[in-house]
């Protein structure tokens, strides 16, 4: 067995899901508008060279900010809609979130966004060096087992190629309200090249004032489980 696709793609373990229940047919259609809204460049099949996306071209001169597992959306349009002077961009895996945020993005109207339909880690390879101003990973998949937590976003693979396309001085937002969640970024993310910002209990316990609560939020905060809120910077 080789260490790579066809294609030239790495051989890359995804252990999440990527689709769940059977799609409703306005989600169908929603997904008809990644044709206008994906973030073209990202596949192997279309970019096998993993030549740098051009995000003038996308964006314009605005500054870039990412979100890696938008899940359905709600933040990831939020922020879209209060910031219409920034573009961003959403990473996720999960067919059926990727087509409930669409919804969300036809009926709020916003222009500001583009969609890569897949794993963050491929986006990772094109996107330029020190290209993104803002990261934001929230309500990650908490992989509680412990012979999982290689497989959470907190980990080498992820935050050493994150950190090559952030900015220096961007900010890099954490939510969880998994408690060993909070344990692995306090011990990884600042290994890779990045400052916690808090000085005091309230700012890992109060919600960043331009935060909206997600549905996951909200069921954690329903069974008793409390959020966690990190700000790290990259430096």
């Amino acid at each position: 067995m080789t260490d790579t696709h066809p294609t030239g793609a790495p051989w890359r373990n995804f252990y999440g899901r990527t689709k769940g229940k059977t799609l409703k047919d306005s989600h169908k259609r929603y997904l008809e508008d990644l044709a206008t809204v994906g973030l073209g460049g990202v596949d192997w099949e279309e970019n096998p060279e993993r030549t740098s996306l051009d995000l003038a071209g996308v964006f314009g001169d605005r500054p870039v900010w990412l979100e890696v597992g938008f899940g359905a959306g709600e933040h990831l349009v939020h922020q879209a809609v209060q910031n219409p002077d920034v573009g961003i961009i959403g990473a996720e895996p999960f067919v059926n979130g990727v087509a409930t945020c669409l919804g969300k993005m036809r009926r709020a109207g916003v222009q500001n966004v583009r969609l890569h339909p897949g794993d963050a880690r491929d986006l990772f390879d094109v996107l330029p060096g020190e290209s993104i101003s803002r990261a934001f990973l929230l309500y990650p998949d908490p992989w509680p087992k412990a012979r999982h937590h290689r497989r959470r976003f907190v980990t080498p693979e992820h935050l050493e190629p994150l950190h090559r396309i952030l900015k220096p001085g961007a900010v890099f937002r954490v939510a969880t309200d998994i408690p060993d969640y909070v344990r692995q970024t306090m011990e990884e993310v600042p290994k890779a090249g990045f400052r916690w910002l808090a000085e005091s209990a309230a700012d890992w316990r109060a919600p960043w004032a331009d935060w909206t609560r997600t549905r996951y939020e909200a069921k954690a905060v329903r069974e008793g489980r409390t959020p966690h809120y990190m700000t790290f910077e990259r430096v």
